[in-house]
């Protein structure tokens, strides 16, 4: 049956074209990377090669290996004859070798090396097919609905395919998922055996803001990038795919970031507004609303918390979560906590808010679900890969 899907899947690249041909179209897409709001977007579902935005998959999954201790920065990593063996872009290390870890990623985020990729996958996986394999059931699990990964470089594969939709997931979710590791995508350059390299993203000295993440080229791919960027607060993160040419790529980003960020600010500043129109009242109703206003509540801290909703999005999980602390000033000391659950096809992100004394989080519970809002009380006594500090 898999066979069977997989030949399906063969028959309808080739029938569209995308396994012999240089797209004539380009694709993109901008998101509010905080709520996973999407701002713009052409062509975003259209299958394409996503030539070196492979590496993300490859580094997202060293970025895990990192958390769960399978890994440290300081492994020493051997290389195979296979790795040695790839073409370029590449930093030539040589069979029998050994690379860190922590230099391997680099590598591969600064150089795009090729060599080095396939250096991480085989340190995670028996080979870099079997890696191939890891990296697409993850994909999955992200929700990259149409994605299929090959090998962990991006080279020329005609059944390594994706969408400018499914890069801007993976990107977000590198961002929000590994904060820690997020910082090397600024990086303009490193240093490794007394040799310096330079990135190839030129975005990060063109666009005020912009701290990462990667670019991408395959003669049949064109030049593809994912890139962010953050100014006053508002951050944005864009991809685009599919075009001739280095400038023209780097040009629609900065324009897709830049037109992102006018609209994340326009919108705030219009709910700024009516949130000062309500304000705006007679003085006779504001004095009666603060008389009748009830006493804010004490929370206690303790071993449960209130679990506010489940998402398929973890930027939306803990956009909600953060919303229901404005809505209840007294959570605002307490912690956010969004755990992933995993399913066969689907990972949810449960959005919680952590440290409550029980008795106090069933109260809390209950005002919410009299405002027809959801919510359960749970114990929150374990460790969460994705939680994140409240900031």
């Amino acid at each position: 049956m898999q066979r069977l899907a997989t030949l399906t899947f063969v028959a309808f690249l080739l029938c569209f074209g995308i396994a012999n041909a240089a797209p004539k179209t380009t694709s993109s897409i901008a998101i509010d990377i905080k709520t996973g709001e999407v701002l713009s977007s052409e062509n975003a579902d259209v299958l394409r090669y996503p030539a070196s935005l492979t590496k993300l998959m490859t580094l997202y999954l060293t970025f895990e290996a990192l958390e769960k201790g399978k890994l440290k920065l300081s492994t020493p990593l051997k290389v195979s004859r296979v790795a040695a063996g790839r073409s370029p872009s590449k930093i030539g290390v040589r069979a029998g070798q050994t690379i860190s870890v922590e230099n391997a990623i680099k590598a591969v985020i600064i150089k795009s090396a090729n060599d080095c990729a396939t250096v991480l996958a085989e340190g995670l996986a028996k080979d870099e097919r079997e890696f191939a394999k890891l990296m697409t059931a993850k994909a999955r699990k992200l929700g990259m609905k149409k994605t299929v990964f090959k090998n962990a470089s991006g080279l020329n594969n005609n059944l390594q395919v994706s969408t400018a939709r499914d890069m801007a997931i993976l990107g977000s979710a590198v961002y929000h998922h590994f904060p820690k590791y997020y910082k090397w995508f600024s990086m303009q350059k490193f240093t490794y055996q007394g040799r310096t390299y330079y990135t190839h993203n030129h975005v990060l000295k063109q666009f005020k803001g912009s701290d990462g993440m990667k670019t991408g080229y395959l003669a049949a791919a064109g030049y593809n990038i994912v890139t962010s960027a953050q100014r006053n607060g508002i951050r944005v993160l864009a991809v685009t795919l599919g075009h001739k040419t280095i400038q023209q790529r780097d040009r629609k980003v900065m324009d897709l970031m830049d037109r992102g960020i006018k609209k994340i600010a326009m919108n705030n500043t219009k709910s700024a507004h009516t949130v000062m129109a309500k304000l705006e009242m007679p003085k006779k109703i504001a004095v009666e609303k603060v008389e009748n206003k009830e006493p804010k509540m004490v929370i206690s801290k303790g071993e449960w918390g209130i679990q506010v909703g489940a998402f398929r999005n973890y930027a939306k999980a803990r956009s909600y979560a953060f919303s229901i602390k404005k809505h209840m000033p007294e959570l605002k000391a307490y912690p956010i906590d969004i755990e992933s659950v995993e399913g066969d096809m689907v990972v949810l992100y449960r959005s919680r808010i952590t440290n409550i004394a029980k008795k106090d989080a069933e109260e809390l519970c209950n005002r919410l679900k009299n405002e027809n809002k959801s919510c359960i009380v749970v114990n929150t006594q374990r460790n969460s890969q994705l939680a994140m500090a409240d900031n």
